[in-house]
């Protein structure tokens, strides 16, 4: 599944994110090139933005790189609303028929994932890790804070403590998980999908809230998220680097 159904305010244009251009192609259209370039993909499901449903299904419908089935559908307000749509009405079964046993979940703004990443987490989720994501280790140090005092006009927040970054881990997407487990833990937690502040920004998370384990393969730079005009900016310098 790939989720493009963002409104990309942060980077001050007047398009939703997944449809900003990087090198010339919109970057729901680059990420799903790489989710076909993996060979580990055999259908993909788009959640688009409210009431661009046939124009994202057209950019994906025309593009020779994009060899893959693809179904879109029409996200919702928040993400985890968004990707319960997109289960709902997933694929279930492949194209020979067999029956859908692992669900990618894979952010438009992470355009440049790269096919081996791609390829690492589903290998991890058919070793019998039902939950995977990728992480790359933490590079800052990490302070845990307490919130300031009112009356201070600085508004600075006292340190509680230094975390250990050894056993920190910054997750990016593609997520992988086995399709059932999945679908139960979207249910399990649909009170909270129409809420922005208590709604689920990361699927594996959902999976912890069952008290099921989660597992981390390591991450790729290259799959940043693209949030503001500097990280595309990065991203299209990233894409002239590697040719």
């Amino acid at each position: 599944m790939l989720t493009a159904a963002g409104s990309g305010t942060r980077l001050g244009l007047d398009l939703p994110k997944a449809l900003v251009e990087l090198d010339g192609l919109p970057l729901v259209v680059q990420a799903a090139r790489r989710l076909c370039a993996s060979g580990a993909v055999d259908a993909i499901v788009v959640t688009a933005p409210a009431g661009l449903r046939d124009h994202v299904a057209a950019l994906l419908r025309d593009d020779p790189a994009i060899d893959r089935p693809v179904r879109v559908v029409e996200g919702a307000g928040t993400r985890q609303a968004s990707v319960a749509a997109g289960l709902r009405a997933g694929l279930v079964e492949g194209p020979g028929g067999e029956p859908v046993d692992v669900v990618l979940v894979h952010d438009a703004a992470r355009p440049l994932a790269p096919p081996a990443l791609v390829r690492r987490v589903v290998e991890a989720v058919r070793a019998g890790h039902d939950a995977v994501v990728p992480g790359l280790p933490v590079t800052d140090t990490i302070k845990r804070v307490t919130a300031a005092r009112s009356d201070d006009p600085s508004h600075a927040e006292p340190v509680a403590e230094t975390v250990d970054r050894a056993t920190l881990r910054a997750v990016q997407t593609p997520q992988g998980f086995d399709r059932e487990l999945l679908v139960r833990a979207h249910e399990a937690a649909a009170h909270r999908a129409d809420d922005e502040q208590v709604s689920a920004t990361d699927d594996a998370g959902l999976v912890e809230a069952l008290g099921l384990p989660v597992h981390v393969v390591p991450g790729d730079a290259a799959a940043a998220k693209i949030t503001t005009a500097h990280d595309l900016r990065v991203a299209a310098l990233t894409l002239r680097e590697d040719r």
